[in-house]
């Protein structure tokens, strides 16, 4: 990667003043290291990306814009919150009077669509932040560009920010793409969103935190139950496809976890090695242990699943690992004449559904406000995100497709190692 791989499309050459009241602006040559930690006294070249903020000068007329807001893909704890904030820093922050919500998804573009889009007012989104879910609703699946832009043509849109994971980031893509071919004055600037926090160049997305939250809370009842039994096991199955950061998280915020399972770590079952004898072992010196796995973890492991299926919206089919060692444990223990009391927890669902917290409150905000100053400026073909404690704007060539993952030298796995103690057992 090079320094022109993080350079920021733009539309042209800012024309109009801002009308916001800052006392501060951020200049277009405002950046933040990629890479802030030196190794062995080295100093390759810095990689930069630009840094968010507002621009004294702004490339839209505000009172002759019209954006359009959108959420696709799984449900994520904060999606109200980024709807509301976009809708005022769009409407009183720079005046641009009108602002339209896209229902379901990307599939609120297509044809076939089953809602129109309707116009966002202030008494529709005043008190939308308290629920959770998306009030406009969401859809997994691609949509054709050409038929997405011919829409938002239609709508007389020239503001566009769509909001979801990877899957949603890619459609932006190729809808920024498609504009840029037909060369329409179309900024696309997404906000990045999945409780797995597995988008590159985006350390933390909004929802992440209050998913934690919720998953801690299922971890510490099922090692209630798992202590209220003679040799209980309390098995609890949490989100994470490609990555596991929301069960190691889950599993250092809890501190009663004995064994994390993750898709970044090989799982074995079988033998003196493998997890079921460790599993044993630990019940054999505690009485007692609490499992948390993660979704995509263990996928060699079931049999029948063919690995080149995917969804709709382009991602590997899972098999269901948390059935699957719900079954293989107690059948285990059954065959060594050792029984066990085990307790099956699976709440992905309840857990995506809840509302925000306070620090995902507070992270939603800064998404918002900055993605509106960057398609105000004319910036396009990028999202913001949350890199080295600042927001910045990263190309989504550079990010799309390219999922980030726990490494098994990072301080977190560092961390549920240590709190687990699961290699010792």
């Amino acid at each position: 990667m090079t320094q022109d791989d993080l350079r920021v499309a733009s539309h042209g050459t800012p024309a109009f003043k801002s009308p916001l009241a800052v006392r501060r602006f951020a200049p277009d040559d405002a950046a933040v290291l990629v890479n802030i930690d030196c190794v062995g006294g080295q100093t390759p070249p810095p990689l930069t990306f630009e840094k968010a903020g507002p621009r004294e000068q702004i490339y839209f007329d505000p009172a002759k814009s019209r954006a359009a807001i959108i959420t696709c893909g799984g449900l994520c704890p904060g999606l109200n919150n980024v709807i509301r904030h976009l809708y005022y820093t769009l409407r009183d922050g720079y005046g641009v009077p009108t602002i339209y919500g896209v229902r379901h998804g990307y599939l609120g573009l297509a044809p076939n669509a089953p809602l129109e889009p309707m116009e966002l007012t202030s008494s529709w989104v005043e008190s939308i932040h308290h629920q959770g879910g998306t009030m406009l609703g969401t859809s997994r699946g691609r949509q054709e560009p050409e038929v997405m832009v011919d829409k938002l043509i239609e709508m007389g849109v020239n503001l566009l920010f769509p909001i979801g994971g990877d899957g949603t980031q890619k459609g932006a893509h190729a809808i920024a793409v498609e504009a840029q071919r037909r060369q329409l004055d179309l900024a696309v600037v997404g906000i990045p969103k999945t409780i797995d926090n597995d988008i590159r160049f985006c350390f933390q997305t909004f929802g992440f935190i209050s998913a934690v939250a919720e998953a801690e809370r299922v971890i510490d009842r099922a090692h209630v139950e798992a202590k209220s039994v003679p040799r209980g096991v309390g098995l609890v199955k949490l989100m994470g496809r490609e990555a596991g950061f929301i069960a190691a998280a889950a599993t250092v915020a809890s501190g009663e976890v004995n064994f994390c399972l993750v898709p970044e770590e090989p799982l074995v079952l079988d033998g003196p090695s493998g997890f079921l004898a460790r599993l044993e072992r630990r019940l054999n010196a505690r009485d007692h242990a609490v499992v948390v796995v993660a979704e995509g973890a263990g996928q060699d492991l079931i049999a029948n699943r063919d690995p080149l299926a995917v969804d709709a919206s382009g991602n590997r089919r899972l098999g269901d690992i948390g059935l699957l060692l719900k079954e293989r444990i107690p059948d285990h223990f059954e065959a060594i004449g050792n029984p066990i009391g085990m307790k099956y927890f699976d709440p992905s669902y309840y857990i995506r559904s809840a509302p925000a917290n306070s620090a995902d409150s507070l992270l939603t905000e800064r998404f918002a406000r900055q993605a509106v100053h960057a398609a105000m400026a004319g910036k396009t073909d990028l999202f913001v995100g949350f890199w080295n404690g600042r927001i910045v704007h990263v190309p989504l060539p550079v990010s799309v497709g390219k999922l980030r993952r726990m490494t098994p030298d990072s301080e977190l796995w560092a961390a549920v190692q240590a709190i687990t103690g699961q290699n010792h057992w």
